[in-house]
């Protein structure tokens, strides 16, 4: 039997944009499904159960940032955000908000469906089962963190702490080679992949988060490289 197609749900309030990327989608054999504004994207995540999302962030009533906030507080689905707004605060918004990737409008075809295709490669690799023979578990610990990366599981101070599979990813990066620096662009390569076309401010989001979630550490913390990037710090004991 050939395999099932990937289902993509575009939520866009301008029919003809929306029917323009389910036209070059459906050219790359995606599955797709358009709706015209928040509440019905609500419904088509129920009933198309899609594989990717992308945003409009400007939508009749319910906007895009909330459609995403709705959507990540029930399912871990990869959304791409698009929008013809440029400006720095709503791309860092957008992330922060859980999106995946964000692109400006107007967009080029081919730079869109290669993001569809870095995203759901991603995701896909997060939710693969671990080969048989690899049974070595990928923990790493320190006083009252614990950073599981075979089971995507963190323990803090004594008390499980849910995290997104990229800020655990970029978490255990950072915490399995202590002290080291790592650019943006290298923790962009590692986490996100060689072929993401996203820019380094991704990593910065996702470190901002982390901070907000694990507070200094009289032992360890997460430490800012200025014009560098960032480097889990130890103190020698």
């Amino acid at each position: 039997m050939p395999a099932a197609k990937q289902k993509i749900l575009i939520v866009d309030d301008d029919a003809n944009i929306a029917e323009l990327i389910s036209l070059y989608l459906n050219k790359e054999c995606y599955e797709t499904q358009i709706a015209g504004d928040g509440n019905a994207a609500l419904e088509a995540v129920e009933s198309f159960d899609p594989d990717l999302i992308l945003l409009d962030l400007m939508l009749p009533g319910m906007d895009g940032y909330q459609v995403c906030r709705e959507v990540r507080a029930t399912r871990d689905l990869p959304i791409i955000m698009l929008s013809a707004k440029g400006e720095i605060f709503d791309k860092v918004l957008g992330l922060e908000m859980g999106a995946d990737d964000y692109m400006e409008k107007p967009f080029d075809s081919k730079e869109l469906v290669a993001r569809v295709k870095a995203v759901l490669r991603r995701y896909s690799k997060q939710h693969t089962a671990p080969e048989p023979a690899d049974t070595a578990e990928k923990t790493v610990s320190y006083p009252d963190l614990t950073i599981n990366l075979t089971n995507y599981s963190v323990t803090y101070m004594g008390e499980p702490l849910e995290m997104p599979p990229k800020e655990l990813e970029l978490l255990y990066c950072l915490a399995s080679s202590p002290n080291r620096v790592f650019t943006r662009e290298q923790l962009l390569d590692q986490i996100w992949g060689y072929d993401y076309v996203g820019d380094t401010r991704t990593v910065d989001v996702h470190i901002k988060r982390l901070r907000e979630k694990l507070h200094d550490h009289e032992v360890w913390r997460i430490a800012t490289i200025w014009g560098i990037g960032y480097k889990f710090e130890v103190k020698e004991q």
